[in-house]
């Protein structure tokens, strides 16, 4: 009896360790959250658990000339556990043009030419594609598959293991990620071949879908959500491209993006046309020798339906994706504005939205916290609050990006338009101020693009360029929003550009971190497009023209001591076309103003400048 009493207990101990091991097995393999956060499970942690698995998912388009719809490349990695116990986790999805390798030595347009006359036709070099199976990054699912989620990639259409033809931009560069996405929740088929009948479900997906990635990257999610695909629920883009007119032009200027003098929309297809080279004829003909040739329009750089079908600001009616925008003030590759056109729009639509912006340059994603709250609070569901965070993040002047300044907006609601006047003087410096010097007489400089902004900036005097600057701060000065400036000017010639930099000085030093300090904001415009920048029309000679225009978004704060400084000058060596030295441009001071947008206003300014 004794015996049986023993085993008796013996098996009951057996039982309640089994289940106990179960349950802490079962507990470590779900999510888990904490302060609103998913966080990093031993049981999701080690890479050999992981499944790794690729498919093709079917379109609705057809662009590479054959008979049948394109199928994009998807690849998949998941814990080990939605096989094994039928855990369901959301997506975190990553489309890119870049997986498959690009073409290195791609040429850009030569940009030494006349204002108006056609640049001589640049080379096509074709992509040697690395590998049989593109290179899909490691960085999100080292990331995001530890803390409970699924990580998919894609290769864009005509790139890697994926069919169809680069558009940049083109509607099948949005299609294919809403197809992808409905693939994810059921929606659309999926194929183990890029060929074949197969399919394959994705029964571990709970149908919640958050896309992010950086630059082109960036710019994928915001063309996945204008779609306005059920599923996904919210995006991350970081220095998104959202419109490549933007990218590649300024208010009727052939302006090339910084860093790439001379990249054009047609530039970047050949970059990234790592597709079947079997299909690139096909692709070349009709997207870039056709498409891109008749719509991109290198001559006048005005706005067209070409590259309006490419600016996803008029796309976002169907979008309810919620928002983290992440930018850099001081990124002149993809500009500040890209991020805050969209953000603007979201807010007026009532999605969920916040920004993000730091002062570097092209790149960085919001903190890792606000990352996280954002996909927990979206995908997952836990109601942590993330949606009555404040509006905008910003991280302010040598702090450390992880520790981002919040603000109730972007602009600042405090802040509002201070209006300037340059006085007479610009060759040498002149006054920048409040009061209206309604005697100034017009004052010229020569165009010469062999000289650098930094330079024109420093020089204590000079015949190409005019300055206008401010007192010496007494107090820091904080700018938020957008700067708008109006330049009554005339041309000696029937073209030419016309650079607008906002500086701080005195300058720092030569430095690429110290010259990023003194600028404060930049912009371009054609003053052919003073009237639409639809249609420019050719200057009459000493004849005056008003040219309004927006420079870039900022957030910045001067520190006192420093002068805040208009600079106006033509050929901009780093993003605008180099005509022959020699056009001479007049400024008509009565007509020229810059508006600046200050936090606490005229009152702040005045006591600044006293």
């Amino acid at each position: 009896m004794k015996k049986h009493k023993t085993i008796y207990f013996l098996a009951i101990l057996l039982a309640s360790f089994s289940i106990a091991c179960a349950q802490e097995k079962s507990s470590n393999a779900v999510p888990i959250f904490k302060d609103g956060e998913a966080q990093i499970v031993a049981a999701f942690e080690n890479p050999s658990d992981w499944i790794r698995h690729d498919l093709w998912v079917e379109t609705d388009f057809n662009t590479d000339g054959d008979t049948t719809m394109d199928r994009m490349h998807v690849s998949v990695t998941r814990p080990k556990q939605t096989d094994t116990e039928g855990l369901k986790l959301p997506i975190i999805y990553v489309s890119s043009p870049y997986f498959a390798g690009v073409a290195a030595d791609t040429p850009n347009w030569n940009v030494k030419h006349e204002l108006g006359e056609t640049a001589e036709e640049r080379a096509h070099p074709e992509v040697k594609r690395r590998g049989k199976r593109p290179i899909i990054s490691n960085s999100h699912i080292r990331t995001w598959v530890p803390r409970g989620y699924i990580v998919v990639h894609s290769s864009s259409p005509g790139t890697g293991l994926s069919q169809g033809s680069p558009t940049v931009g083109g509607p099948n560069e949005s299609l294919a990620p809403k197809a992808v996405i409905e693939w994810l929740t059921g929606k659309r088929k999926g194929y183990t071949s890029p060929d074949g009948k197969e399919t394959v479900e994705a029964f571990w997906s709970t149908g919640k879908v958050g896309m992010t990635g950086t630059s082109y990257n960036g710019t994928l999610p915001l063309a996945a959500a204008t779609t306005g695909v059920e599923g996904l629920e919210a995006i991350i883009p970081i220095a998104p491209n959202t419109s490549y007119y933007h990218y590649y032009r300024s208010n009727g200027l052939v302006r090339s993006p910084g860093g790439y003098l001379g990249e054009d929309i047609d530039v970047l297809y050949d970059f990234i046309h790592s597709g079947d080279e079997a299909k690139r004829p096909y692709n070349n003909k009709t997207v870039r020798d056709t498409e891109m040739k008749n719509g991109m329009d290198r001559i006048t750089g005005d706005y067209n339906d070409f590259w309006a079908g490419r600016d996803y600001l008029l796309q976002m009616k169907p979008m309810k994706a919620a928002l983290l925008m992440s930018h850099g003030f001081n990124d002149w590759n993809v500009m500040p504005e890209h991020s805050y056109r969209i953000y603007a729009q979201a807010k007026a639509q009532g999605i969920p939205s916040q920004i993000f912006y730091h002062q570097n340059g092209h790149g960085g994603p919001p903190p890792m916290k606000m990352r996280n709250r954002w996909f927990t609070r979206y995908l997952h569901g836990i109601e942590n609050g993330v949606e009555k965070d404040a509006r905008s993040w910003i991280v302010r002047e040598n702090d450390d990006r992880d520790n981002p300044t919040s603000y109730e907006d972007y602009p600042n609601p405090a802040a509002s338009n201070v209006t300037l006047f340059p006085g007479k003087g610009g060759t040498t410096i002149g006054l920048l101020g409040t009061s209206q010097n309604t005697n100034a007489t017009p004052e010229s400089f020569i165009d010469d693009y062999t000289i650098k902004g930094a330079d024109h900036a420093q020089a204590e005097d000079s015949k190409n360029r005019l300055l206008y600057v401010t007192p010496a701060l007494k107090e820091d000065i904080h700018i938020s929003g957008t700067a708008k400036v109006t330049i009554r000017i005339a041309s000696s010639k029937p073209a030419a550009n016309l650079s607008v930099w906002l500086v701080s000085l005195p300058w720092n030093g030569e430095s690429k971190a110290k010259i990023t300090d003194n600028i404060i904001t930049r912009g371009w415009a054609d003053p052919q497009n003073h009237s639409s920048i639809r249609k420019g029309e050719p200057l009459v000679a000493k004849t005056f023209y008003d040219v309004t225009f927006d420079l870039m978004p900022d957030d910045q704060i001067i520190p006192k001591g420093q002068q805040i400084g208009l600079m106006i000058f033509s050929s901009d060596n780093e993003f605008t076309l180099h005509p022959r030295p020699g056009t001479e441009l007049t400024l008509d001071l009565k007509g020229t103003t810059l508006t600046l947008p200050v936090v606490g206003g005229d009152s702040a300014f005045a006591k600044a400048v006293k």
